[in-house]
């Protein structure tokens, strides 16, 4: 630095913090969101029909439930959409840990409490990553 004002010159200044991000780009809820879409759409192609999206437990440490759908046999269907930019660290089904299934479940136990007869119901897994088709993984996991 003390060369560069020897010569008169200033040193670039540091800018203060990380550089913001570029106006075109997506924030993470954006792009979860649009994930979503293709999912439901990807999902009433197939006759699936939507019954609630992005249900919620009441409170702290709840769950959630990205898409809840019924199948033309009137099963249940609580859908959980993952969106990878990239395949890197298994993916997007490779963030589906134990602790994420656990609190899905708990959202669709308390999603069934409402209903006066809880239909039959299975846990599915729609994929959307970059590049590639949407992957939808019928009965991915099973309440325990």
């Amino acid at each position: 630095m003390k060369f560069l004002e020897f010569l008169g010159k200033r040193p670039p200044a540091a800018a203060p913090g990380p550089a913001p991000a570029p106006a075109s780009a997506a924030t993470a809820s954006e792009r979860g969101h649009a994930a979503e879409d293709l999912a439901l759409a990807h999902l009433q192609a197939a006759g699936l029909q939507l019954v609630a999206r992005n249900y919620r437990t009441p409170g702290r440490g709840g769950g959630e439930i990205d898409l809840v759908l019924r199948e033309r046999d009137r099963t249940l269907v609580f859908v959980e959409v993952r969106n990878r930019s990239h395949g890197a660290f298994g993916g997007a089904g490779g963030s589906i840990g134990a602790t994420k299934q656990r609190r899905i479940i708990f959202a669709a136990q308390h999603y069934l409490r409402r209903l006066p007869a809880p239909p039959p119901c299975r846990f599915d897994v729609v994929l959307v990553q970059e590049q590639e088709p949407v992957q939808w993984i019928k009965a991915a996991f099973e309440a325990q």
